[in-house]
């Protein structure tokens, strides 16, 4: 698994293109549903765009308690597909929200909060962590 992370509109698309060419991309950016399910995927390299969005549509539509969870048992699900052969690949792709100055509303900060967590897991299961700044990428893990 393969977790990229960095401001908006800072190149993480653009980056993850240069060096992925055949995937199947899902984004939530497009209103694609969340893959919960392996056998949603037809390609070798999947990319899922927009993390911080479906976190949102489920900050919106529950009280926040299972999310976390409920993510982890998604990620878990993607990496048993991707295990299964050697030449597959999940790219989640997924816009930093940590930074600047803390929301006045309740949800949205629920929302960073949650979104931080996950984005804490994804980080601890991928084998391979980058944050794109300005289209230039720093590998973490």
């Amino acid at each position: 698994m393969h977790f990229v992370t960095g401001g908006a509109y800072n190149g993480k698309r653009k980056w993850v293109r240069a060096l992925h060419k055949q995937t199947q991309w899902i984004s939530a950016y497009h209103n694609h549903p969340l893959p919960v399910r392996s056998n949603d995927f037809a390609e070798k390299t999947i990319v899922l765009e927009g993390i911080e969005m479906w976190i949102k549509n489920d900050v919106e539509s529950s009280d926040g308690s299972n999310i976390r969870a409920n993510w982890r048992t998604y990620v878990q699900t993607w990496s048993n597909w991707e295990q299964k052969q050697e030449d597959r690949t999940i790219i989640m792709i997924g816009t930093d929200i940590s930074k600047g100055i803390v929301p006045v509303n309740k949800q949205d900060r629920i929302w960073r909060d949650i979104t931080g967590w996950v984005y804490q897991d994804l980080s601890a299961i991928s084998n391979h962590v980058d944050v794109i700044w300005y289209g230039l990428n720093q590998q973490l893990k």
